[in-house]
């Protein structure tokens, strides 16, 4: 039962070695995500909620966003409880496409 449990809380991201650039840019080109991008730039995990509420946005919009970040492989969503916590893939992005986790952060 356990492993079950562990596959619902799993939530998928694209392999470092999958992410296109291409993508990345065309998700990063809206501006409420570039936001996203620059709040997490300084390497500290926030939930869902923190980051709603810092970019004047509702949940649902804020959740639409962050899926479309995580899809692109620019942010990682980990469960904790009943929260989520995202981050910034700067690791992977840096060793992907150095430099462009600082162009987006200037």
């Amino acid at each position: 039962m356990l492993a079950i449990a562990a596959d619902i809380e799993k939530i998928p991201h694209p392999d470092t070695s999958a992410l296109e650039l291409a993508t990345i840019m065309r998700v990063v080109g809206d501006p409420v995500r570039l936001q996203v991008v620059r709040l997490l730039s300084d390497g500290r995990p926030r939930v869902c909620g923190e980051i709603s509420h810092a970019l004047g946005l509702p949940a649902s919009t804020s959740s639409y966003h962050l899926r479309l970040l995580r899809d692109a492989g620019v942010i990682r969503s980990r469960a904790q409880g009943t929260l989520r916590l995202v981050s910034l893939r700067r690791g992977d992005l840096d060793e992907r496409f150095p430099g462009l986790v600082d162009v987006l952060t200037r």
